[in-house]
């Protein structure tokens, strides 16, 4: 018989768990440093865990359903791309507590759950990691930054026809149900540096000092970004300085920041025949250097799996830019604690 390096062992589960370890599993990292439970709490007020009757299933606990939440948007998994890995992955079972369960949430499960608590639970979910942030001293300082991301949804074919009626909110009377249900009519087309686009758009304000996602805002492609400065703003920042691309210079938004007691970052745009100063360009500059941290806050974001959203409609999309944007922050929080506890 030849010999194999393949060894049966009753044990090989512990001690791949032993191994996995430490090779550093990121997902045991955000268990170290997140407080999963007071963000089921978050949802169960959002939205109460149902009862189930005498002899009827009961539902999975919300905290579990949560840390769900977060693997699939952590690795931009859809609903049946989730349950495969939860039948195969063991760093995903430990993280969501199911390595002793003989059952596991399936697709219908998760696209059930997130349907019952809705684009305001996810909301809560965003305001618990913030609280979280600010209890460990991460709060928001050195200014904030405001810039927008284009989230890309399945592209919709639609005829001339059709395309006119759903740019005007309505829908062909000749849909049936099934085929309504597979169009996204919320989602727009938009070009950027001469391409198009089709999808949504994640407006965010990020501090300069820990680069963490304080607020979000969601809106379609087609909306410009300079739209919800106003809404995104956060008071809670230590410092008043805003920074923004030239994208966002007006005359209202400079009223509105000398208004609320804010100075003035956001980079000044050449005009036809009224070209930049030197001295403009020169603060373009020093703007630039500050500004280009919120980009640090998208490249994040696009390295968990990517910005495609797989759902269709506005509520599911703003549902899923939520988690973007919140799992984004769980993972530099927990990066961040693990530094500070290496050093000491």
């Amino acid at each position: 018989m030849k010999r194999s390096a393949i060894k049966t062992d009753l044990f090989a589960g512990d001690k791949r768990r032993t191994k996995l370890d430490k090779l550093g599993d990121p997902l045991a990292l955000l268990d170290r440093h997140i407080d999963f439970a007071a963000l089921a709490a978050q949802v169960d007020r959002v939205a109460p865990r149902p009862t189930s009757a005498q002899g009827e299933r009961p539902p999975y606990p919300t905290e579990t359903m949560v840390r769900l939440l977060v693997v699939k948007r952590r690795h931009n998994l859809s609903d049946e791309q989730l349950e495969f890995q939860l039948l195969d992955r063991m760093s995903f079972q430990r993280f969501c507590g199911l390595s002793q369960s003989a059952s596991i949430p399936d697709r219908t499960t998760v696209w059930t759950f997130e349907n019952r608590i809705g684009a305001a639970a996810a909301q809560a979910i965003f305001e618990g990691v913030q609280q979280q942030l600010d209890a460990h001293g991460y709060l928001a300082r050195c200014g904030q930054i405001v810039d927008a991301t284009i989230v890309p949804a399945p592209r919709q074919h639609f005829t001339r026809e059709e395309k006119a009626l759903v740019e005007q909110d309505a829908m062909p009377v000749d849909w049936t149900p099934a085929k309504r249900c597979q169009k996204d009519l919320d989602a727009r087309w938009t070009k950027k540096h001469g391409q198009s686009h089709h999808g949504y758009k994640l407006t965010v304000n990020v501090d300069v000092r820990h680069k963490f996602i304080r607020k979000i805002q969601t809106s379609t492609a087609s909306e410009h970004d300079s739209r919800h400065l106003e809404s995104v703003l956060d008071r809670a920042n230590t410092s008043a300085d805003v920074y923004a691309d030239r994208g966002y210079p007006s005359e209202k938004h400079d009223a509105l920041l000398k208004a609320g007691g804010y100075r003035n970052r956001i980079q000044r745009k050449g005009a036809r025949n009224r070209p930049l100063s030197a001295r403009q360009i020169q603060r373009n500059a020093r703007i630039a250097q500050v500004r280009a941290r919120v980009e640090h806050a998208f490249a994040g974001i696009a390295q968990m799996g990517g910005k495609l959203i797989r759902s269709i409609g506005q509520a599911r999309a703003d549902f899923a830019m939520t988690m973007m944007a919140t799992c984004y922050n769980l993972k530099r929080f927990a990066h961040l604690q693990s530094v500070r506890n290496a050093a000491g």
